[in-house]
Formats: structure tokens, sequence, C-alpha cells
């Protein structure tokens, strides 16, 4: 029940694909009472046709600004696919009035921005400081008229997109499910990907992007939503001085599709893939109607009651069997009729071919039997509460607003929309499931991998490349300055509220945090008992524990346990990390005495039931085998393994054979030893009252008692490389390259450790506004993304650099990226350098604490690294207090262009060796 993340690409993937209608992820039954999605918003219509929603919202001193433009790639006609994803990336390369890139405007007022082109939309958006919103309306006015679209930022930003869509060549799904809607729309826009193919991108000309530009970049084809702590007022007279001023767009004949479904016909033959990859998959597409179809809501309910959850239909007949590792569906409704989608991963030696026979089998009896009102009801639940619990921040209320009204033609859509969900029969589920799930119209794919076990080859290259690049001047952020627009003059920021830390009398701790602006609860937590407690031998075990939590309890199967939570709309997770398993629970805040129980009694009774353990295991053994077809996953294992020695438990990563080694006693006993309430941190942040989750929490955990200390590790301690190592690990059937470059790094506790966050937003923080982005993505179009990182943790962790590029370019990359590395390493930052990025990094905090699950999270992290809670308040004045000597003295200390490991996963032919 979830929507492919590809279908949406963009400048970055798309940020908020659960808050789309369509998206799955979905929960239900009384929640328009609970809450109205368009309470206060106004609609304003400019004279020019300009749309524009605005929506107050006092909870946190942000707000967020968003402009949709109603074309996609079903506006694409021959030859242009993919030039709506073009002309999104060229609209981040500056204006007439403002040349520069656009990364770093919205960086230096610390913008929280991304942009994405989808199907029928192409969305920019961004979410700052209250005292930054006639900025970013001054900027998104700019470049809706005066986008600079030349050869020059042409050529670069092809090579970028054509490094994009490459990388998404890397997944054997996204590769699938191109050929499965190619034949199921073949006359359709609909049937080609987003990002468009390489043909078209390499033969796009200037001309041809700026005329599409200029047809569909217009106010009277676009909506601006504007949702938090502002005035409406004064901001519909900013935006009447900004985009008012904007003329229509020139009249034009807008090309469609042909809005029809495929019709009925001999049921096609399987379309099958047989190429390099891991794990066996399967694609089945039906066409559906629009999005303003009445059959719609049904449609939604019966996907939900398929595929929504453990307890749904799907699951139990192909995972719980051992038939398949996963499962999932999506509705795609869209302006034009569109298709729902039913994809699986095969178990390991499982035949997908029966998968899709018993898929086929559970269609049919959906088709044929009414379903019962649990099941009804437990879908409405799931899909009605998502809507809340997806929408607890501004920025994903105001992309669900410019969503409806873009889409569907109405800001409204989403009450009547939930309003028809409350309607929906059994008889309504079984007739949409008898239209719409017709063999007949069925377009189905697999894909059979002619790797038997995902293995890649290795090889190593030493030494140093030929070439010499020397990077251009860093951009200097004075000049940046004279394009900024101005900023109202700040006001005091609402004072953050800290949360209340107690421990329980068995040393469970606990921080609280009251917000009753939405009726939700959002719970972070960890249990010290992560990854890093593996061995060789048996890596992989701690997460399989994890994973084995919710199998079963003293009193409650894992469908039970399941069905409870599905039941409430309420989400519970489990999964564990380098240094952690983490807890992670939301729901209505009706349901919070029930997260708790449930998390109580799976932490304190889980009894590890043998079948479901096997399946467990076989499902992350499917996991290993896609990681290794992985470049990222793979070379991020190469990357670590090369920096951290054997007896480093950051060094440990599941083998098969370490799979396979572990038994239901290792887990029993892991679980025993490590699951303690000594060792256990929670977070809650939301609408409760702290007396009652004090008593609840108290009664829930209070026999939970550890014997002895808890296991402590001493990690050896690990030196900078004596000397540059270059690794290259070859994984047959991959278009794109992904390079790692690092070494160890520090701990969170680490004196540098601000500087070191100052000295990365310079250096590669982001890819639009970064030294790193300005040279190796912008200047030499090397690469889609490049980013750099420190990992610090309670341990030291690594600090890497990643970049995606292609094959023919990697070493280019990663020549250009040493020779900056350098002059960083030997020139220092400027000033204005060091106070932009400051600058940066502490007006984008606000909007961190704007979202309460981001709440739990960095409250829980600050706790479980031994932070005060006051840090939550002052994280932003630590920064500020910060010199520019300390960075200086921290990049002497931590950018060793001489010791680094540098290690390039996917296509041979990666590594040249050179002098």
């Amino acid at each position: 029940m979830k929507l492919r993340s590809y279908m949406f690409l963009g400048l970055f993937l798309s940020l908020f694909l659960s808050i789309l209608p369509f998206s799955g992820n979905v929960t239900n039954a009384a929640t328009p009472a609970v809450l109205s999605f368009t309470q206060g918003v106004q609609k304003t219509v400019l004279e020019n046709g300009l749309t524009v929603l605005t929506k107050e919202v006092h909870t946190a001193p942000v707000v967020s600004v968003q402009v949709w433009y109603k074309v996609g790639s079903r506006n694409e006609g021959t030859g242009e696919s993919g030039i709506s994803h073009q002309l999104e990336h060229l609209m981040f390369k500056g204006t007439s009035d403002r040349p520069v890139q656009f990364g770093r405007l919205f960086s230096a007022l610390g913008s929280q921005f991304n942009a994405f082109t989808s199907f029928d939309e192409t969305a920019y958006f961004g979410t700052v400081q209250r005292d930054k919103l006639e900025a970013l309306l001054t900027l998104e006015s700019d470049r809706m008229k005066n986008a600079l679209i030349g050869s020059e930022e042409l050529t670069s930003e092809k090579r970028v997109v054509i490094s994009e869509l490459q990388g998404y060549e890397n997944s054997p799904e996204y590769r699938l499910d191109r050929e499965v809607r190619k034949a199921a729309f073949p006359n359709r826009a609909y049937g080609l990907p987003v990002g468009g193919t390489k043909a078209d991108v390499e033969k796009f000309t200037v001309e041809q992007v700026r005329n599409y530009y200029q047809t569909y970049y217009s106010p009277d084809n676009a909506t601006l939503v504007v949702t938090g702590d502002f005035t409406t007022e004064p901001t519909l007279k900013s935006i009447q001085a900004t985009f008012g001023k904007l003329p229509k767009g020139k009249k034009t004949t807008v090309k469609v599709s042909p809005a029809v479904t495929a019709v009925s016909s001999p049921q096609k033959a399987p379309i099958v893939l047989k190429q390099p990859g891991s794990a066996a998959l399967l694609q089945a597409v039906y066409p559906l109607p629009d999005i303003k179809h009445p059959d719609v809501p049904a449609i939604d309910v019966m996907d939900a009651i398929l595929t929504g959850g453990r307890s749904s239909r799907l699951y139990q007949a192909v995972i719980e069997s051992g038939l398949a590792s996963s499962v999932s569906g999506s509705a795609a409704e869209l302006i034009e009729p569109g298709w729902y989608d039913i994809s699986a991963t095969a178990a390991p030696e499982q035949e997908i071919r029966k998968i899709a026979d018993v898929i086929q089998q559970s269609l049919t009896k959906l088709q044929q039997q009414p379903v019962t009102s649990e099941e009804l009801n437990r879908a409405k639940t799931q899909l009605q509460a998502s809507f809340i619990l997806n929408n607890q921040d501004i920025s994903s209320q105001a992309s669900q607003l410019a969503y409806n009204q873009v889409i569907a033609g109405d800001y409204h859509y989403i009450e009547k929309y939930l309003s028809a969900i409350a309607q929906v029969t059994p008889q309504d589920v079984q007739r949409v499931a008898k239209t719409y799930l017709n063999p007949a119209k069925q377009t189905i794919g697999f894909f059979e991998p002619t790797q038997a076990d995902g293995q890649p080859g290795t090889s190593s290259g030493g030494g140093r490349t030929t070439e010499n690049f020397s990077p251009g001047q860093p951009v200097d952020p004075a000049e940046l300055a004279k394009y900024l627009p101005p900023t109202t003059s700040a006001t005091n920021s609402n004072q953050q509220s800290l949360p209340e830390q107690f421990t329980l009398a068995n040393g469970l701790k606990v921080l609280l945090l009251q917000d009753r602006s939405l009726p939700t609860i959002n719970i972070s937590g960890q249990i010290n008992a992560g990854n890093e407690f593996d061995n060789n031998q048996k890596a992989g075990l701690a997460n399989l524990t994890a994973t084995n939590l919710m199998n079963g309890t003293k009193t409650q199967d894992a469908l039970t346990l399941a069905q409870t939570l599905e039941d409430k709309g309420t989400e519970l997770d489990f999964s564990s990390s380098r240094e952690g398993v983490s807890i992670s629970g939301q729901g209505l805040s009706t349901n919070l005495p029930l997260l708790i129980q449930t998390i109580a009694d799976v932490l304190q009774n889980a009894n590890f039931p043998a079948d479901q353990l096997e399946l467990s295991r076989q499902r992350e053994l499917t996991s290993l085998q896609v990681q290794l077809d992985d470049p990222r996953g793979m070379g991020r294992r190469v990357f670590q393994q090369a920096i951290y020695p054997k007896n480093h438990p950051f060094h440990s990563f599941p083998t098969i054979e370490s799979l396979q080694n572990i038994t239901r006693e290792d887990v029993v006993s892991f679980y025993q030893q490590h699951y303690r309430p000594d060792a256990t941190t929670i977070t809650l942040v939301g609408d409760f009252e702290p007396t009652q989750v004090k008593s609840l929490l108290n009664k829930a955990f209070g026999q939970w008692i550890a014997e002895g200390k808890p296991p402590v590790l001493n990690l050896p301690f690990v030196t900078f490389p004596s000397n540059s190592q270059q690794l290259n690990t070859v994984i047959p059937g991959k278009t794109e390259s992904v390079t790692y470059l690092g070494y160890n790094g520090i701990s969170r506790k680490d004196p540098r450790f601000y500087a070191a966050l100052i000295l990365n937003q310079i250096l590669g923080g982001d890819t639009l506004s970064s030294r790193l982005g300005t040279e190796v993505r912008d200047r030499l179009g090397l690469t889609y993304g490049i980013y750099s990182g420190f990992a610090a943790g309670i341990n030291p962790g690594p600090f890497v650099i990643s970049m995606q590029t292609a094959p023919q370019d990697t070493q280019k990359a990663i020549s250009s990226t040493l020779a900056l590395l350098k002059q960083f390493r030997e020139q220092g930052i400027t000033e204005a350098e060091f106070k932009t990025a400051k600058r940066s990094l502490v007006n984008s905090y606000p909007v961190d604490l704007a979202s309460p699950s981001q709440v739990a999270s960095i409250i829980l992290e600050n706790a479980i690294l031994g932070l005060s809670t006051a840090e939550l308040r002052e994280f932003p004045q630590r920064l500020q207090a910060v010199t520019m000597t300390q960075v200086q003295k921290a990049i002497a200390e931590l950018i060793k262009p001489e010791n680094l490991i540098i290690v390039t996963a996917g296509p041979e032919n990666t590594t040249t060796q050179g002098s």
C-alpha cells in the first residue's frame, strides 16, 4: 500500500509521498470530526490568474511557501519525454536579475527546500523562519518568469539529469516498472518515466526548453500555497506586490494525452526481464479512472484491505506463507485515468509465478465474497487516520492543499474524499474489485535475476589518477548577498519548550513534551541493543531480534498484535541501527494507552516463534541480496569495512553465512541480555496529560526488572589510514557508479562537533550551495548529487563524501573532489563563508522544531548521547558561539585529503590506474 518513490522524479526524490491521497501508507473513521484540513484556508485568485491558498498555523515560528505548476510528464509531446523534469532542474540555475544558483540563496535564508516533477505537476517548496517569508515569495515570483535558460545552463544540467536517470537504471524495480507501464499505456505519456528518456534529454535544445517554460510557467497555470505563522492580509499584499505584477501566460494549445483507459482484451503474455539483479520481482498494473471518479474512495479502501499492513490479505497470503519477502499496492489516481499497481519481491528459492497465482486467487476471492465488517472498518481507520498523522507539520499541510487544488481542482477535495471513505460499503469494495481488477485488463511483468546470489566481483586500484583538476574559486557569499531579497525584522522566536525528564525505578528513562496543537502522539525510543553488539560470525543478530519483536508475546500472536494496532490506525515499528534499536510509534492521542501497552508487552514478553523467525530470516536474506546488488549499499559496506578493523563492531555486516548461523537460542539470549529497562529511553511528544502518561508507564513497565549491569562495549581506537587507498567493487548490470570517500571521524561529544558542522555546511552540506556541489555538480556537471557529513554518534563514526556518477565521469569527479579538499585544507574558508554557513544552520533549526515527530527524534537523540535537555533550545546558541579560529583548526585536524579511503561501486571500468 505505497507508491514507489521513483514515480516522483525531481531535483531530489519527492519528500512527501505519504501525504498524497493515492500514496498509500494510509489510515480512518471519525477523522473529519476530529480535524478539519481546510478550516481557516483562504482562497484568493489574482487578476493574472494565480490561485493563492493561505492557512495560518501559529504552532511554530515558521512558514512554508509552495508553488505548484499544473504541468508534468503527461503534457510532453513526442521527442519531449523528460522536458518537465529538465526544466525543474534549470529553475535552480538563476534568473536574469539573480544570475546565481538559487540553492545558495535558499540555503543562505536557512530554507529547507526541495522540488519534484510528477505526471501532472511540478512543485517547488521551501520552509523558513517567519521573517524570511517575503524573501521566499520574491525568489519564487522571480523564477516564475525570469529563469535563465541558456546553452551553458542547459549543457551542464543535462549531464546532471542523465546521471540521475542512469542512477534509477541501477534499480531492477525501476526497470520492471518502466517496461510494465509502457506496455500498459503504449499511447499515453503515463506510460513513460517521469524523468524521461536519455535519448530525448540529450537532444533538448535551448529553444525547446525555453518555449516549454514560456508555455506552462505562468501565474494562471500555478497555485501558490502559504501555511504557517503569518498574518493573512499583509501576506496577500506581499503576494500581490511580487506575483501580481507577472503577466498571464501566452494563449496556447496545451498538450494532454488521450484520456482513455485500456480496454478488455485477451490476457497479454507476461513481460519477462532476465537481467543481472538479486531478487525476483513481480509487478501487475490495472487501469483506473481519474481522481474525480466516484469510485476512487472505494478503490482506496480496497487497496487498504489488500495491502494495508500485516493484517492485510496479500501480506497474509504471500508473506506469512513464506512466498514473498515484500508486497505492496498503490492506486495512482491522477488528472487523467491512472492505474492500480501490485508489486512483490520473491523470498529466496520461491517461484515468482507461484506468487502471481496466489495473488490472483486473493483478488478473485475479493471479487466473489464481500469483505468482513472488521476488515472494512480497519481499512477506513487506516486511511483516515493517516491524513492526520501525515499532516502534523505545515509543509505537509501545504502540500496536501496544493495537491488537492491542482490535481483534483478543489482544495476541499480532502474532506469530500474522507467523507466518502466513511460511506464505503462491503458491496462497493466487491464492485470495484470486479470492475478494475479484471485479468483481461491486467499488464503483468516479472524480473528474473540472472545472478544466483547477487555477489559482486571486486577489484582494487591503487595510486592516483593522472587528471589534474584545478577547482574554481569558491563562491563569494558577499557577492551572493547582493542577490538576496531583504527579510523583515526578526521577531522574537517562540521560546522552545523543554521536555520533562524522569527515570522509572527500574532505570527506564522517559522524556515528555506536551503539544496540544493536534490530536496526535509521536513516540521515539531507543534500546541499547544495536548492531554494534553483533560479531562477525553472527552478524545480523541484533536486527533479527528487533524485527521479531512484533511476531508474538506470551499473550498475543503476531496477527493479533498487528490487528489491534491497525484497527486504530496506529503505527509501531522496531528497527536496528549501528548504535541501538529504535522505537517509532504514531497514533491519534486517544490511542496512547494502546501504544504504551504494546511497546511494554513486546519489550518484556516477546516469545520469538520459530516459524516467524525463519520467515524473518528469509526476508533478511532477500534484503541482503538486494543490498549487495545496490551500488549504494554495497559501496557503503566496502567503505566501512576498509575504515574499521575486523575487531571493531563497525566492521561487522551480515552475510548469507552469518544470517544462516543464527539460531532461535541466539535470538532469545540476545533479547534477555540486551533488552532491559536501564538500557531503554522513550520520548513522547504530543497531546497528552503528563500525569496520565506517568501512571500508564509505571503500570506498563513497573514489573520489568534488570539483573546485573548492562553490557558495555570498549571500541578499539581507529586512526587515519596511513595513505590513500582506492577500491573498486564491480556489480554487473549497473549503469551508474556510487563513490564514497572518507575515514573515521568524530563523536557527538567531541569538542570540535559544532565547528565540524559549520565546516561541513561549507564543504558539502548541501549539493546546491556547498563548495563540493558548486564545483563537482554545478560547474563540471559530473554528478546528480554530492554530499559530505560526519556520522557523529555515541562513538566516532565515519566522515564521508558520497556521490553518484556516470562510469566515464567517476575518476574526473574523484580527482576534482581531491583537488577541492586540498584547496579547502590549504586555503581554509573566508569570513563571509563562515558567517553564511552559521546563519544557514541556525536559521534552519526552527524548521526542524516545527515537526512534532522530528522534535521527538531530536529529544531522544540528545538524551541517548548524554546531552542536557536544554540542548533542544540551546543548539543554535552553541553554533553561534563557534569562532572562525575554531573552524580553521577543525579543518586542519579533520580534513585529510592524503588519508582518504575511496570506494567506488557500480559498473566495470570505473577506476583508471594512474601515476
